[in-house]
């Protein structure tokens, strides 16, 4: 509940909000989610091996906290890479305003 209250919290702020620092931050915010839910998944599964096993269902119970681990990665790459941009439009544009950018636009 409180993974999908997270997603829920970023795509609104993704799609509502014009700054980018504020669209940066939401979209951590739904990585964050996807972390929480990968994380209770594997801890749900970690609880319910026997049963799973049982019914022949292979479990891997580090495979949540590895996956955890390559998304919060990918996020601060993508943390770093995104603020640089946002720094160089920054100073050629003199705005972070989302509508403004149109450095790509014909």
């Amino acid at each position: 509940m409180l993974s999908f209250l997270l997603f829920v919290v970023g795509v609104a702020g993704v799609l509502s909000r014009r700054n980018i620092i504020i669209i940066f931050m939401s979209i951590e915010l739904i990585l964050n989610a996807v972390n929480l839910n990968m994380i209770a998944f594997s801890r749900y599964l970690a609880m319910n091996q026997k049963a799973l096993t049982d019914a022949k269902l292979i479990v891997e119970p580090l495979t949540g906290p590895v996956f955890t681990i390559f998304v919060i990665v990918v996020a601060a790459a993508e943390a770093a890479v995104g603020l640089g941009i946002v720094i160089a439009m920054y100073r050629n544009r003199e705005t972070i305003a989302i509508d403004e950018i149109d450095l790509l636009k014909w």
